[in-house]
């Protein structure tokens, strides 16, 4: 296959709406995965006047590759840290009462974003396979947790601005 197939592919596939993985990176991921034995040259095609096109195939090595990040993709639980947690507990002492906009502002930002996310899976739905729309499913997933969230910090939002201002004590843990 040449990068221009497996890029209309990845389109019709709509990879994009699950994925962090640009349907334009297309052709420097061949020739990275090429250059580590991944994908092989398998020839070249030309159609009319186009350009000629280099083909690829995948390896043996290849195949347990993409098997393992399979395995992997589906066995670990992955979550990242999220800066917005480093922010909120290195608040600056002079904009304390910029927080519950700041929060708001979030919060309808995030709604926002799974609304789109909800617009877009209906469209999609009827296009794709169970498993694809689980994929999607999960990001709505996500994003409602983080509605949740944001919802309930903005309404303890005061509770914070009033413990950055006058901390109570802590406890020191014993070691």
């Amino acid at each position: 296959m040449h990068g221009h197939r497996l890029r209309l592919e990845a389109e019709y596939s709509r990879v994009y709406l699950w994925t962090d993985i640009t349907v334009g990176a297309v052709y420097g991921a061949m020739k990275r995965l090429a250059s580590e034995g991944l994908l092989r040259e398998s020839g070249r095609e030309r159609e009319g006047t186009r350009p000629t096109r280099q083909l690829y195939e995948i390896t043996e090595q290849g195949r347990h590759a993409l098997a393992a990040l399979q395995r992997t993709g589906l066995s670990e639980v992955v979550f990242k840290f999220d800066p917005f947690d480093l922010a909120l507990t290195r608040l600056d002492p002079e904009a304390l009462d910029t927080l519950p906009p700041i929060l708001a502002e979030r919060l309808d930002k995030v709604r926002a974003r799974l609304a789109e996310s909800r617009r877009i899976n209906e469209e999609v739905r009827e296009y794709i396979g169970v498993a694809k729309q689980w994929a999607l499913r999960h990001f709505e997933y996500r994003l409602e947790a983080e509605v949740a969230y944001l919802t309930a910090l903005l309404t303890a939002a005061h509770d914070v601005v009033s413990d950055e201002r006058n901390p109570r004590p802590r406890k020191l843990k014993a070691h």
